[in-house]
């Protein structure tokens, strides 16, 4: 399953410079794989002093698990998206300071550890090429009926 940025801007609420992804390159119930491009843009909205900090590569992190919810509702026949909300980052590893000056396009990928009721848990990685640039794990908080779990 490969989706375009405008497919990916239609699944999540952020648009414009905001959606960071590029495409989604695979995704099944287990998890995804998309690629981003945006961390080189000199426009790119979490920029501070120029700098793309590596810290925001959560941001790209959470729309992939974001991206993935939509898809796996969509799969499930659900018409809309169940919100979810990012919880907690945990045992996250950074081994660059910053991702604007990587070269390479980023691959972005969250493989699902854990589904109850009202909560994803979700390892993630960020890599460049053969470089493992951000690791970690990620909890996400679902909207029930409305609220928050």
């Amino acid at each position: 399953m490969v989706l375009s940025r405008d497919d990916i801007a239609a699944l999540i609420p952020h648009q414009g410079a905001m959606c960071l992804l590029e495409e989604v390159l695979s995704a099944d119930d287990e998890g995804i794989v998309c690629r981003a491009v945006s961390h080189r843009d000199g426009a790119n909205p979490l920029r501070e002093g120029g700098i793309l900090h590596a810290v925001c590569g959560i941001e790209y992190v959470a729309q992939a698990m974001a991206v993935h919810g939509a898809l796996m509702g969509r799969a499930a026949g659900h018409s809309g998206s169940r919100p979810g909300m990012l919880a907690a980052a945990r045992n996250v590893v950074f081994s660059v300071d910053r991702l604007d000056d990587i070269p390479d396009d980023l691959l972005v990928s969250a493989r699902k550890l854990v589904a109850e009721e009202g909560w994803l848990l979700y390892e993630f990685a960020i890599r460049a090429g053969a470089r493992e640039l951000v690791q970690g794990r990620a909890a996400v908080s679902l909207a029930i009926n409305g609220g928050t779990a």
